[in-house]
């Protein structure tokens, strides 16, 4: 039987807040998260193999009574999204089962709830002020800039260790083809050396 690596993760008790991180998935184990959520509470799940194999990984959803909301096969990366129609715990795992050697390296990004207002008067009827409009503008365009550094951070790292497992291979090759001149070199020493000894003897033969 595989093991099973079960990661609980305790998130922020507003359900506005999220939960961001990098983990190890080792071959032929899973790894879940959960969270308890009330119901009528929309979160976000986006996913990204960032290492390991054919950067790819299993992944799926389930609600409290354990009806699959989501299930991916051997996806490097993907996004899901749903509202909760029932109060209790959900699941999210990642599993690795399907390989035999490849070790795995995972970035999860889950986020649930609204957004809290970035002013604590910001939900009032009244039309917003210049300044809290450009403070909105502000807000909205640092999200974006948070979000494409995390995702170019993500493609960077995949970037750097295809780079170095390339490089590896490229030493282990290169290494292997000296190897082999070397040996190719003295089989044709030794070949020549064979040569001149039957001329030397057949040169004494003939005297």
């Amino acid at each position: 039987m595989h093991r099973t690596g079960l990661l609980i993760v305790v998130l922020y008790a507003a359900l506005n807040d999220g939960t961001e991180l990098t983990f190890e998935l080792p071959d032929n184990e899973k790894q879940c998260f959960y969270e308890d959520l009330d119901d009528g509470v929309k979160f976000d799940i986006d996913f990204q193999v960032i290492a390991g194999g054919n950067y790819d990984v299993d992944c799926f959803v389930t609600d409290p009574m354990n009806n699959i909301l989501y299930e991916g096969q051997k996806k490097q990366y993907d996004s899901f999204s749903h509202t909760t129609a029932l109060k209790g715990i959900y699941k999210v795992c990642f599993s690795n089962e399907f390989s035999t050697f490849s070790h795995k390296t995972v970035y999860l990004d889950f986020r649930a709830g609204e957004e809290t207002p970035l002013l604590p008067d910001m939900n009032r009827a009244t039309a917003l002020t210049q300044m809290e409009s450009a403070c909105l503008s502000i807000h909205e365009i640092l999200k974006v800039v948070s979000e494409s550094q995390t995702w170019y951070r993500n493609r960077e790292a995949q970037d750097r260790i295809r780079a170095e497992d390339l490089n590896e291979r490229v030493s282990y090759w290169s290494s292997g083809e000296t190897f082999i001149l070397l040996l190719v070199s003295l089989g044709q020493i030794f070949m020549l050396k064979s040569f001149f000894k039957e001329k030397k003897a057949n040169v004494a033969t003939s005297t």
